[in-house]
């Protein structure tokens, strides 16, 4: 996989497309550090197989969460006020 430079993948982004559509990749370099990778379309799976990350993964851990948050809530506050090692907190 050939590496090359920001700066001259920008100027060369035309060609770079092209021979990325006939099986080539590329690795885009910025200050020696990899930070972009150009691959076939072929090589790009319908579903990525990697998981998501950052916020990303949290408001997608999240969907479909929020509709019980009130039932959620009134079971966390019943199950503390069970517990007698230490005072339930007054929710005002």
């Amino acid at each position: 996989m050939e590496r090359i430079s920001v700066a001259d993948a920008k100027r060369r982004f035309s060609k770079l497309a092209e021979r990325v559509g006939r099986g080539e990749s590329f690795v885009i370099l910025s200050r020696g550090r990899p930070v972009v990778a150009l691959v076939p379309p072929q090589r790009v799976a319908e579903e990525e197989s990697y998981p998501a990350i950052g916020l990303a993964a949290f408001a997608g851990a999240l969907t479909g969460e929020c509709d019980t948050v009130d039932e959620d809530m009134a079971e966390i506050v019943a199950r503390r006020q069970q517990v007698s090692d230490r005072p339930a907190p007054e929710l005002t």
